[in-house]
């Protein structure tokens, strides 16, 4: 709201100072600074005031070492991580922008499931929450109208270059640039074109999916498209919720994927640097750093009072909304296909789950009794159990989450 406020003094009024507004680096440091003071000056007064409420977590005894310690730690943080998020963003960024109204919509509906969830564990006493059918049920939602809005908003489209026997065909505006001594024509056109990484060209087309259709198959490219964006967001916010089992790990590792996705969307919105690391320009999506920083800095701040020993956690009204978030954003960016390796330690955990339990299923089928691969899942429960401090399991999980986004940004330019 402030950035156009002063857009609008600036195009009206000639006051000093107004032009710095127009810059992302200025408006994503304002973004970021405001983030950390809302979640650990007012974070303190929101774990008060649960404390008051009593809004506790109820511990499962699962025989982890200090575990039964954390019995009555205030929960629902995760309403630290959501003002932390929306209130510089509405503030600081275009509010106009499809790119950040996508990103708005997906925090407060991932939110709200959360939430709902949260107070049916708190309130009602109810340790199983809200049936996950519902959970699912939402996350499709979510999943379908960021879909639905990618393929057929006007505004979000994808530059490229046009081949020389289809510019006396296309009847799009094009624009002529030069790189080195060359000339070559570009223009923006709607797409289902993603980034893959270490492919030749580094762009995937849902839509070729469905060659085998014959010619006319891109009138179903929207079908697969939807498919990868339900099973995307389905995915990583199941797997941000799993991973946050242990003081700070699900915050720390979400702060280093933040900060990667951030610098992605800068790079790709910025039409020089994009064409000169020659990746993919997404016009308009430059916008998104705003709420990138906003997101770093909420999971830094919590990170504050939630780092071990945790004075909070952030329950699924934190979790689901990061999981979302990060899936979301990173669809948007045309990086989805990167969450694999940017998002790692959360793919680990989700199949340490799965796999012990259709190990156990398994086994006790055939010969009677279940057995375990890990010694409890998910796989930072299997190294507590093993015997490792829980700081120390963090830390290294987050080292490794360091690891996994510089071969996100090397998969840029290794094809």
């Amino acid at each position: 709201m402030l950035y156009l406020l002063f857009e609008y003094l600036h195009k009206h009024y000639d006051f000093p100072g107004l032009r710095l507004f127009q810059y992302l680096t200025f408006r994503s440091s304002l973004s970021i600074i405001l983030s950390l003071f809302i979640t650990t000056v007012y974070g303190r007064r929101i774990i008060d005031y649960l404390h008051r409420k009593q809004v506790g977590e109820t511990v499962r005894n699962l025989g982890l070492e200090g575990q039964m310690q954390k019995q009555g730690t205030p929960t629902m943080g995760g309403i630290m991580i959501l003002l932390g998020i929306l209130v510089p963003t509405l503030l600081f960024a275009n509010i106009a922008n499809i790119y950040v109204i996508l990103m708005i919509i997906t925090t407060i509906w991932m939110g709200v499931i959360g939430f709902v969830d949260d107070y049916i564990k708190v309130f009602r006493k109810n340790k199983e929450g809200l049936a996950g059918r519902f959970k699912i049920v939402g996350q499709v939602g979510l999943a379908i109208i960021v879909g639905l809005t990618m393929f057929y908003h006007p505004n979000i489209v994808v530059r490229q270059t046009v081949d020389e026997t289809a510019i006396s065909k296309s009847s799009a505006p094009m624009v002529l640039r030069k790189k080195a001594e060359s000339y070559y024509y570009t223009q923006d056109v709607k797409s289902t074109i993603t980034n893959v990484p270490f492919y030749k060209n580094n762009e995937f087309d849902y839509a070729k999916v469905l060659k085998f259709l014959g010619k006319d198959y891109q009138k179903y490219a929207v079908i697969v498209f939807l498919f990868f964006v339900i099973t995307i967001v389905t995915a990583v916010s199941n797997g941000a919720n799993l991973t946050d089992g242990i003081d700070g790990l699900a915050t720390g590792t979400s702060a280093i994927i933040g900060i990667t996705l951030g610098i992605l969307a800068y790079v790709s919105g910025n039409t020089v640097i994009a064409d000169y690391l020659n990746i993919m320009y997404i016009p308009n999506s430059g916008e998104l750093i705003i709420f990138a920083s906003a997101f770093v800095g909420a999971c830094v701040g919590f990170l504050w009072y939630n780092s071990y020993p945790a004075q909070i956690f952030m329950g699924d009204t934190g979790s689901l909304t990061i999981g979302g978030i990060i899936a979301v954003f990173a669809i948007m960016i045309r990086k989805e296909l990167l969450i694999p390796i940017l998002c790692g330690v959360f793919l680990v955990e989700v199949l340490s789950v799965t796999l012990q339990v259709s190990y156990f299923k398994y086994t006790k089928k055939r010969f009677g009794e279940g057995r375990r691969i890990f010694l409890m899942s998910p796989l930072h429960h299997h190294y507590q159990k093993k015997g490792y401090h829980e700081a120390k399991i963090v830390t290294r999980f987050w080292i490794i989450g360091i690891m996994l986004a510089v071969i996100t940004f090397v998969t840029l330019k290794l094809r």
